[in-house]
């Protein structure tokens, strides 16, 4: 082995060592997460409803229910998930916490609601997210183990790659009938080499969801040789009404969402950012599937006059920004289909074994090595033995 290589050995052995656990947990997690909503939907028949021949209520009458229910609640978000699914209020109480309430779109029956600490598949993407530490600390520890990941996974292709022609078709296989240790020896290269664009591109979506700055570099690189910028296309419109309430002639909600569904029928998701402390607009989003997050036009209203004051359409967003959107998709695999799930299932699992295999591979190395010097050892005193047995 070249010194370069010992280098890239030495460096890659010990930054697995350094961030093989958090690895191993952000995968597992990353696996149990890619299928939440199909196993959501099997278990809980409060995600469905049967679909009517009418429109869904207005949001301002699903806002009047839940807060007769919740009357110290602020109602930040509203969600019209699909025709056949319920519209969901997230009901902020503060100190109280959160609940989840799940309505029927078409009467305004509650139908279930939720504290989001009870769903297992919320806690399981906050262990993914923050490994249910503090968020401040939890997504740094997160965060500069999927760099090393990175990292590691880069050594170890350099490592791994086979220098002959001859050897490539024998290094891309696993050979099944080996000793138990060639076959996990083969699990951690081959596997390895297999899931590491994909483990890359589930690396760096991961870090856009939690670092802003590696969205923005996301998007800027997307958008090379173009005038817009991040700040200009993102950045949400405040109101100039002066802070005057009632200037809208009904609930600015239902002005919003009458407004998206008109400019956006073929949408099959809606939500509704009702959440104006700062910027006094309320916000819509269209989105093009049930449970997707790209594909969306948006609108942004004055709080106050029900003013239009800014529409992100989707044909006229920057590669960017629609990049930027895809983020969530790409990361739990669903921006293919079920495909594409399966595929970020398998890498996801993949990336879980290689900590494990590769702390087999060193145990196995190291064991093998003392094993040695016990021989060399047996043979020196062996050898002094006779001589000295000679000598006498």
């Amino acid at each position: 082995m070249t010194p370069f290589k010992k280098v890239l050995l030495f460096c890659h052995r010990w930054l697995g060592f350094i961030s093989g656990l958090v690895v191993f947990i952000v995968s597992i997690t990353g696996c149990i997460f890619c299928f939440q909503d199909e196993i959501q939907d099997a278990l809980y028949d409060y995600r469905h409803v049967a679909v009517q021949n009418k429109p869904y209520l207005k949001p301002s009458e699903l806002l009047h229910v839940v807060k007769q229910k919740y009357p110290q609640a602020t109602n930040d978000y509203i969600f019209f998930y699909g025709k056949n699914r319920p519209a969901g209020v997230l009901a902020n109480s503060g100190k109280a916490g959160l609940e989840y309430v799940y309505l029927n779109p078409y009467t305004g029956v509650i139908t279930y609601t939720q504290k989001p600490q009870t769903n297992f598949f919320i806690i399981v993407e906050y262990i993914h997210l923050y490994l249910l530490l503090p968020p401040a600390i939890g997504k740094w520890i997160v965060g500069v183990s999927v760099i090393i990941f990175m990292a590691i996974m880069i050594t170890g292709l350099i490592l791994w790659w086979p220098k002959r022609k001859s050897d490539r078709k024998r290094s891309f296989t696993i050979k099944w009938g080996g000793r138990w240790r060639r076959v996990n020896y083969d699990l951690h290269n081959v596997l390895g080499f297999y899931a590491t664009s994909i483990a890359i591109i589930l690396s760096v979506t991961g870090l856009a969801i939690a670092f802003e700055p590696v969205s923005r570099a996301i998007y800027n690189t997307a958008n090379i040789g173009k005038k817009i910028t991040y700040t200009d296309e993102v950045t949400e419109p405040k109101s100039d009404s002066l802070k005057k309430a009632g200037l809208a002639s009904q609930p600015v909600v239902d002005l919003a969402f009458a407004h998206a569904l008109k400019q956006v029928p073929e949408a099959e998701m809606f939500l509704i950012h009702n959440d104006p402390a700062v910027s006094g607009a309320i916000g819509v989003g269209g989105y093009a599937k049930s449970m997707h997050y790209s594909h969306a036009t948006g609108f942004e209203f004055d709080k106050y006059s029900g003013k239009l004051l800014k529409s992100y359409i989707y044909d006229k967003k920057s590669p960017g920004l629609k990049l930027n959107e895809m983020n969530y998709d790409i990361h739990v695999g669903q921006i293919g289909g079920f495909t594409t799930k399966i595929i970020a299932f398998l890498a996801s699992l993949i990336c879980a074994s290689l900590p494990v295999t590769g702390l087999i591979i060193w145990l196995g190395k190291r064991k093998k090595a003392k094993s040695k010097t016990s021989r060399v050892r047996g043979a020196v005193h062996h050898k002094t033995h006779k001589r000295q047995v000679q000598v006498s």
